[in-house]
This record gives structure tokens, C-alpha cells and sequence, in this order.
């Protein structure tokens, strides 16, 4: 399919981006030299389906098995109810600022301009940390998938298999990137729908043993799960509490566009284009999503336990076997296994465009500045992709478990990442008003707001405190548990006192906010739409523009 774009004006856009490195002169900042700038390359059909498809991987797929078996039915639906609220929030959040400010660094290049120097770099490493412990993660998740079918090989094999298609995507460029994440997302798009109907076939009694099953499972054996076996609502809480810890690692990463801002074409017009679609991610591939999960598999179904050496499986996977469909599970299960692919790939592709920000901020070394003639950063990329052996750990220890470890680490820094676009988008719109701006002067803007960002901020925070309750209670700590829930929370506060102590700069003042470094170079790239040339670049345009 051909860009929707004009070539000469798409052409004309792709210039390097100088706005980004020059948005702020407080602290350190850096300006790169032309041949150390990113170069704008994604298109809008790239921006398009990495906005609605790029993200969902293994979380979903996955670890909605633990999530089901910790909480029940109707505890999974409700967690990623909740969760899926904070998303999107976040999501309209950072698209009013991000389509206004597509820079370099997205929210951490945000920071320093709105409020202070020591936020951005404690948010800066904390992305850093989430995406990069984000991969091991999304490795040993395939690792898990493939031991399902072939639980003889060592995980090591599949291991090196994934992440050698995940660096070898990131080394070739953010134009191989796009073309790739749109057809990686375009399949687990049509994976995730085929998903759903499938499910809600096979509920109705439409699969090969004719089996109506309705709700089930909601009665028996019930919609909450009492976890560890503690009753009444302490344990069902802490079972819905351990659902939220995994929905917000399966939901992280819907900030990848804002990452995406600075090598997006016409980023004025496509950036609140994705953000307005997200809703569509989130009610029909996530909520509908765990709602058809929790009407085919049982809670108390043994193959849930991902954690366990013998065979687990998607919950999708398992609800085709019991229905009896063969030959599918295999399908599907590839289907599965490009979405780690994916997943991984988008891992590399944040991690390392956020260690570049933090370049750019002067909170890294420079050398992470250094790009290639294309615009590649291939120093941040290679130091990324070194993080991803972590993965190995798999190797003498279930994939599953390391999957489980690793997924509640992203998940805590995950949050702690939404709990700063919040703090952002207050200050920003703080300083925008009182500079006299109006909301209306946005590209994208939400009647939700400033609502929104107060319930990311408080939504976000109350989570972290109970990402991990269960180990204060009496006989149930768990080092482990302790570690890879409350480490990030911890490790925040840290970085930002250690900064603030070192910058000693004080919080940015409302009206010396700076709107408007950059500006005039980003609405030089922004033109209008192009009418389509044919029927399937007018079709394409419906598509997207429906979603």
C-alpha cells in the first residue's frame, strides 16, 4: 500500500529535527550537530497502526493467564477496566502536548521544559529502565509460547531467535521499523478481532463439541478468585490488586507514539489523529478482549500457571484445545509468537529513542547522540540490545517465572511513567494559560482535561502503593515480589533527589515556560492532507479515519 502523503511534500518534511535538541537552554541541554539528528521517516499509515496495534503483545496474550488465575472473571474484566481508564487518560494527556511539541525525547524532553531539569531525569532513566527490562521480558514471553508446542528445545534457542529479529529491525533504520511494526500490527489486529469472534463463537455453543457455555465460569468457580486462599474481601482484593499489576504491564507502552513524535512526518496532523483512535484499542482489544477470556477459560484451569515448568499457554490457546479445534492452536499460536516479535521490536525502538533524549537533555553521555547518515542512533540502539541477554536468565530458570518477574517490573515503572505525564501536563497547562494561550490554540485537545491528568496523576500513584500488598501480610513475604513491584517506586524518588541535589535548579516558573523554541520549523513541516489517488489509498483513509 503507497503513502497517503504527497511524495514531494513528504520529501520536504524530512529534514532532521533541530527543534527537539534546541527546546530547552536550561541545564545542559545539547544541541547535536547535523549528523547526530534523528530524521522524520514514519508515515501516517506507520504512525496509524503503531498507535492501534503496536503495543499489544504477550501482556495481553499472555499474562492475562496469571491474571485470570489471580482474580477471577470478573476481577480481570474490572482490573483492566481500571487500568484501561488511567491509559487513556495518559493517552489524551500526552497527546495535547506531544502534538504540539513533537520533539525529540517526547515526554522526557517535556520535563525539563515545564518542570524542572531533575524530573526529566529521574522520568528520562525510568523510561530507560522500563523499556529496557521491557525486552527480556517480552523474549522469555516467547520463550513461554513456543515451550507450549516443543518443550524438549532450550529456551535459549528461541530466545536468540527473537532478539535477533528485534535488533536486526532496529539496526536497519525507522523507516524498516514502520514498515515492519505496521505489518507485525496489522496482524495481531486482525488476530486479536479474529480472537474475540472466534471466543464469542465457541461461548454460544458454535465450536466442534457443541458446547454452550454462557457464564459459566462466572458461577463455578465463581468471578473472584480468594487469593492464596485468604477469604472474604481481603482476599478478593488482593487478587483484583494482583490483575492491575498485570493489566498496566500488558496496557504499557501506549506512549510509544509520543516516543514516535520526532521521526513522524506532518506530526501536527497525524499525532491527534493516533491519539483519537486509542480508544478503540482499549475497548475492543483489551476489554473486549479479557470479557471473552473470562467466558471461555476457568480460573482454577492448571494451565493458567505460567509460573509452572510444565506446559502454558495463551488463554486463547487453551479455549481453542478444549473446544476441541485442531489445528488452529499451532495458527495461533504463531500468530502469538510474531506478536513478541513485535512487542520486542517496539521495546528496542522506545528504550533506545528515550537513552537519546536523555542525551539530548545532557543527562547521558553524548556518545549516545551518534546516528548514522540515515538518521540511525545505533550507539543507543547497540547499548539497548546488550540489555536484552537478560533474557538468558531463562535459560536455568522457567520462562514463565522470568516472564512474571520481569513483567511486574515494567509494570511498576510503567506507572511511575504515566504518574509523571500527568505532573507534566499540569505544569504545561499551568504556564500555557497563564502566557495567555488557549486551549483552543492546541492541535489536539481533550474536554476531559485537567480531570484526566488529576486521575492519571492519583490512579497511577494509589496502584504503585498497592502493586504488591500481599507480602505485609502475615507468613507471605516474598523477596521477589518485594523487589520487582516496589523497586522502581523506590528508585524514582531517588534519582530526582540526587538530581535536584546535583542541578540545583529550581522548578520552572509558569511564565518562563518555553512555548515556543521549535515551533516555527515544526509548523514548517506540517501541510494538509492529500487527497487520495486511487481506491485503496481512499479506502485506506476511511479505515484509519473510522478508527
Amino acid at each position: 500500500m503507497g503513502s497517503l502523503s504527497s511524495p514531494d511534500k513528504e520529501k520536504a518534511s524530512e529534514g532532521d529535527i533541530g527543534s527537539a535538541e534546541r527546546a530547552s537552554s536550561i541545564n545542559n541541554s545539547y544541541t547535536p550537530p547535523p549528523e547526530f539528528r534523528l530524521h522524520r521517516e514514519l508515515k501516517n499509515r506507520h504512525v496509524a497502526m503503531i498507535s492501534i496495534g503496536g503495543v499489544i503483545g504477550t501482556g495481553l496474550f499472555l499474562g492475562t493467564a496469571s491474571a485470570l488465575m489471580n482474580g477471577g472473571p470478573l476481577g480481570l474484566l474490572l482490573g483492566y477496566i481500571f487500568i484501561g481508564s488511567i491509559c487513556y487518560c495518559v493517552m489524551v494527556t500526552i497527546g495535547e502536548m506531544i502534538s504540539y511539541l513533537p520533539v525529540a525525547g517526547g515526554h522526557i524532553k517535556l520535563a525539563e521544559r515545564f518542570v524542572d531539569p531533575a524530573f526529566s531525569f529521574a522520568l528520562g532513566w525510568n523510561l530507560w529502565y522500563n523499556w529496557t527490562v521491557t525486552l527480556p521480558a517480552e523474549l522469555s514471553a516467547a520463550a513461554t509460547i513456543i515451550n507450549f508446542w516443543h518443550p524438549g528445545v532450550n529456551n535459549a534457542v528461541w530466545i536468540t531467535m527473537c532478539l535477533v529479529v528485534a535488533i536486526g529491525i532496529n539496526m536497519s533504520g525507522v523507516g524498516v521499523y514502520g514498515e515492519t511494526e505496521f505489518m507485525f500490527a496489522s496482524i495481531k489486529v486482525v488476530t486479536i478481532v479474529g480472537l474475540i469472534i472466534l471466543g464469542i463463537v465457541l461461548d454460544l455453543g458454535g465450536g466442534p463439541n457443541h458446547d454452550r457455555i454462557g457464564f459459566r465460569y462466572w458461577k463455578d468457580p465463581g468471578p473472584f478468585v480468594q487469593f492464596y486462599g485468604i477469604s472474604g474481601m481481603t482476599g478478593r482484593f488482593l487478587g483484583w490488586s494482583r490483575v492491575v499489576t498485570q493489566a498496566a504491564f500488558a496496557y504499557a507502552g501506549s506512549e510509544v507514539v509520543a516516543m514516535a513524535a520526532a521521526e513522524a512526518k506532518n506530526p501536527r496532523r497525524n499525532l491527534p489523529k493516533a491519539i483519537r483512535r486509542v480508544y478503540i484499542r482499549l475497548l475492543l482489544f483489551y476489554i473486549g478482549g479479557v470479557f471473552v477470556i473470562g467466558l471461555l477459560v476457568p480460573s482454577n484451569n492448571p494451565l493458567l500457571n505460567v509460573n509452572s515448568d510444565n506446559a502454558s499457554a495463551s488463554p486463547f490457546v487453551i479455549a481453542i484445545n478444549q473446544a476441541g479445534i485442531k489445528g488452529l492452536p499451532a495458527v495461533i499460536n504463531a500468530a502469538l509468537l510474531t506478536s513478541a516479535w513485535s512487542a520486542a521490536s517496539s521495546d528496542l525502538y522506545i528504550a533506545s529513542r528515550g537513552l537519546y533524549g536523555l542525551a539530548a537533555s545532557g543527562n547521558a553521555p553524548k556518545v549516545f547522540l551518534r546516528t548514522s547518515r540515515s538518521g540511525l542512533p545505533y550507539v543507543a540502539v547497540a547499548t539497548c540490545a546488550s540489555f536484552s541477554l537478560l533474557a538468558y536468565m531463562a535459560v536455568s530458570t522457567s520462562s514463565g517465572m522470568v516472564f512474571t518477574w520481569f513483567s511486574s517490573m515494567c509494570a511498576t515503572a510503567g506507572l511511575t511513567t504515566w504518574f509523571g505525564i500527568g505532573v507534566i501536563y499540569l505544569r504545561f497547562r499551568k504556564g500555557f494559560l497563564a502566557q495567555g494561550h488557549k486551549i483552543i490554540e492546541l492541535p489536539y485537545s481533550s474536554r476531559l482535561q485537567p480531570f484526566a491528568a488529576w486521575w492519571a496523576v492519583c490512579a497511577s500513584l494509589v496502584t504503585l502503593l498497592f502493586s504488591a500488598w500481599e507480602v505485609f501480610l502475615r507468613d507471605n513475604w516474598s523477596t521477589a515480589t518485594f523487589m520487582t513491584n516496589y523497586l522502581p517506586v523506590m528508585l524514582f524518588p531517588v534519582l530526582y533527589t540526587i538530581a535536584k541535589i546535583w542541578k540545583r535548579v529550581p522548578l520552572v516558573k509558569p511564565d518562563e515556560m518555553d512555548f515556543h523554541s521549535g515551533i516555527a520549523e515544526i509548523e514548517a513541516m506540517t501541510y494538509a492532507d492529500v487527497r487520495p489517488r486511487n481506491i485503496v489509498e481512499a479506502f485506506w483513509m476511511w479505515l484509519v479515519s473510522s478508527l
